[in-house]
Order: C-alpha cells, then structure tokens, then sequence
C-alpha cells in the first residue's frame, strides 16, 4: 500500500501504548479510524484528542478475546465506512513471571485468549470481508521480540507471542497464494514504554501480588520505562506497510539473540535462553 490517506484502519488496543501510537501515526497520514478496546474511560480520551485533530472516526468497547465481539466490530466498522484497508490485532496482555508450572488454567486462558485468540478473531472477520471488498489492504499483528526467541520468563507470553509470528507467516503465505492484494506485518516490538505492567487491571480474577512478584514486576517495569516512544513504533508500522515489509523489529540490535536461537535449533543444541541487554539505568 503506497498511500494511505482516506484509508480505513481498524486497531484493537487503541487507548494506550503501541495501539494509540498506530492511531496516531495513521491520523498522521490522512486515515478513517475504528479504535476498539476494553477500557471505555481511556479509549474516549483517545479519541477526542484525535478528533480535535480533525481525524474521522468511532469508538467500540470490545474484549478481543469474545469471537462475537470482535465479530461486531467488524461489523460497525464496515456500517461506519464501508471498507477496511488495515487491521491492526495489536490489544495483549502479560501475566506475572512464574515457573511454567505454577499457572492456573485461568491464567492461561486469560493470556492466550487475549494476545493468541484475539488474533484469531480478528482474521476470522475481518479478512473475508477485506477479500470480498477487493481493495487494496493490510494486516498488522502485534507479537513481540519475545515471539523470536526462548525464555525463562512469562512462558505464557512467550507461547502466546510465539504463535502470533507463526499464524502470522501462515496467513501470509495464504493470501499470497492466492494473489490477494492484503499484505501481512508480524510487529515484533522489544521494550516499549507502555501500561502493559499493569495489563491485569482489567482481569476481575488477577491473584493477588506477593513481595516476591511484586519485587519481579518493578524489574519488568525497569525494561518497559527504558523503552522506545509508542508513537515512534506507530512511523515505524506505517513504513513497513508502505514498503511490504513481514518482520517489523524496533529494536533490530537485539538480533543477534535471535541468530543463537536458530543456531541452536539446526545444531540440535540445548535451547539458549535469550538473554536481551539491560534497562538503562
């Protein structure tokens, strides 16, 4: 997609973070807006900032984990402006660092409902109707730089982030195969300054916070707080949609992390641990 303006861009996880810095970025270029998320307060002010701006758009509350959801949202999406060009599946979640085997199904559902299926749902509505419009399009989403590597923490994340660059790659390989004009972007952000922390404000069952994942959470946050500007990620989305690019990498220096990874998978090798560098301090 060479131009974007008057373009339709739908974006889960709009009111903060990567999401609002997408929507910025696409206000920035002209587009139509359809932000969805689950915080109804944060998503509001989003937008009457935008619309201050002069951007055209709506606003839907939507749990992307709910099939029928985002079922609707494509469907106001479509009734508001009658097409869509770009979809970004970017709303996620990360849940507090344990041992792989101390997770409840609950956490595991709450994750992998969010930043997998959420995904998931987003293909499922949006881009049979992006094929039957015909126009040109593209589908961004949101995995992580955790997505490319192994890991010794958040292992649901990981597994999480994992299968987004996996169906990714296959929906890219789909729609190629069959010569749609709809090109496909697996984000893989590194440390960001986003609320993603916290993600679990909006989980009614979080467990509760000992010292020690307390303690581990404040550490996390050191990485989040030394990270890139979201509106930075938001120019580097919309480049990578104007040039055809797959693998979006904000942090391409962390690379060579993911070249051990794969070293070690064709020697046969133990699997290395990414080790990323430390938050500046």
């Amino acid at each position: 997609m060479e131009s974007l303006s008057q373009r339709v861009a739908v974006v889960t996880g709009a009111a903060s973070g990567i999401g609002l810095g997408m929507a910025r970025a696409f206000a920035a270029e002209g587009m139509r807006l359809v932000l969805a998320d689950i915080e109804t307060d944060a998503l509001d002010a989003a937008a009457a900032k935008l619309a201050e701006q002069g951007t055209e758009l709506v606003t839907v509350q939507v749990d992307v984990s709910d099939a029928d959801a985002v079922e609707a949202l494509a469907e106001r999406a479509y009734a508001s402006f009658g097409a869509v060009n770009i979809v970004c599946n970017n709303a996620g979640v990360i849940e507090n660092n344990l041992p792989t085997w101390e997770y409840s199904l609950e956490d595991w559902d709450w994750v992998l409902g969010i930043n997998l299926m959420g995904v998931v749902h987003g293909i499922r509505s949006f881009v049979p109707r992006m094929l039957d419009g015909g126009e040109p399009g593209h589908i961004v989403n949101t995995a992580s730089f955790g997505g490319l590597i192994s890991g010794s923490a958040t292992p649901i994340y990981i597994v999480s982030k994992h299968g987004v660059v996996a169906l990714s790659e296959n929906l890219q390989n789909d729609l190629s195969a069959r010569g749609a004009p709809i090109g496909v972007s697996a984000l893989c952000p590194g440390w960001v300054r986003t609320a993603i922390v916290e993600s679990d404000r909006n989980r009614d069952d979080a467990p509760d916070l000992d010292e020690k994942l307390a303690r581990t959470r404040q550490r996390f946050q050191q990485g989040v707080d030394s990270g890139i500007d979201p509106d930075d990620v938001g120019r580097l989305v919309v480049e990578s949609i104007t040039s055809g690019r797959f693998y979006i990498h904000t942090h391409p220096e962390w690379l060579d992390v993911v070249r051990e990874r794969c070293d070690a998978i064709i020697d046969g090798r133990e699997v290395v641990a990414g080790r990323i560098p430390n938050p500046r301090r």
